[in-house]
């Protein structure tokens, strides 16, 4: 079991690093986007010096990723240093094997922003990073759980692409860079909190036994039964509350009108939703 789920981590931050470097590699650093993060700083290197970028970003890590070892723990430490090889790899001998994107400024940027939101997600989810500004992200998560990794990438970012910009003195490059780090921000937060989104049903009925019954036969969700009272004839009745996916609310809906046709049903948007049977998103190993 323990194989499987190091198998799946790894996985993901195989295809992860390989979006990223695409992203970058691909699109971005032909139309010479003053690029976020430390693959920002590289690429600005690469531009100047023609220094790989793989292994400049490499030598910028090593004192972050020390700096922030006690922080984050010891797994995270290691699974970045894991996760950094395979990013170094992929856009330094993989992405330079595919066909560089020659088009529009705006596609690029666009382009560029959709795969690494969707490769940083990938490798957040598994609790791992590409090191750089990736350790402050998540030092800074760790810290401050109530703000999304999102919202710290695009404030860190905004920094760097403006500096990026600043240096080439290009404005129109400022614009692309902040609009890949705001497609970052916004892909990274719709997949990584949009997996634990779901639903928040509120079912008022007189059968809440045969109601609670149905809905772990058909969804294998649990429920609670709240009580409370009609507003008109006073009368007891029952609140069945569940959370689940948006899958499962469709099943739901209809294996409760099986068990009482006469049932309320309320049904609610929840944005996260943690607890059994729904995965929670975290930073590092340590805990205050």
């Amino acid at each position: 079991m323990k194989l499987k789920s190091h198998l799946h981590a790894i996985s993901f931050e195989v295809i992860g690093s390989f979006l990223i470097a695409v992203g970058i590699y691909n699109f971005a650093v032909l139309s010479k986007f003053p690029m976020s993060g430390f693959s920002g700083i590289a690429i600005a290197l690469y531009r100047i010096f023609g220094f790989p970028i793989g292994l400049i970003t490499i030598v910028l890590n090593t004192p972050v990723a020390i700096w922030c070892y006690r922080l984050l723990g010891r797994g995270f430490f290691l699974r970045s240093l894991r996760c950094i090889a395979i990013y170094s790899f992929m856009i330094d001998f993989v992405a330079p094997c595919l066909p560089v994107y020659q088009g529009e400024r705006l596609l690029s940027a666009i382009c560029a922003g959709i795969f690494g939101g969707l490769g940083y997600a990938m490798i957040f989810m598994q609790n791992s990073s590409t090191g750089g500004t990736d350790f402050i992200i998540m030092a800074v998560k760790a810290k401050h759980p109530h703000l999304s990794i999102g919202r710290i990438s695009f404030l860190i970012d905004f920094a760097i692409v403006l500096g990026g910009g600043l240096l080439f003195r290009d404005m129109d490059g400022i614009i692309y860079g902040v609009m890949i780090s705001f497609l970052y921000a916004t892909v990274i937060d719709k997949v990584m909190y949009g997996i634990n989104s779901g639903k928040l049903t509120l079912i008022v009925t007189t059968r809440s036994s045969a109601v609670v019954e149905v809905i772990e036969k058909s969804i294998g969700r649990g429920a609670t039964i709240l009580n409370g009272q009609g507003g008109y004839k006073n009368e007891e009745k029952s609140v069945v509350m569940c959370a689940c996916n948006n899958k499962q609310m469709y099943v739901l809906e209809k294996a409760v009108e099986v068990a009482d046709e006469t049932a309320f049903i309320i049904i609610l948007e929840s944005n996260e939703v943690y607890g059994e049977g729904f995965k929670a998103i975290t930073a590092g190993d340590k805990r205050e």
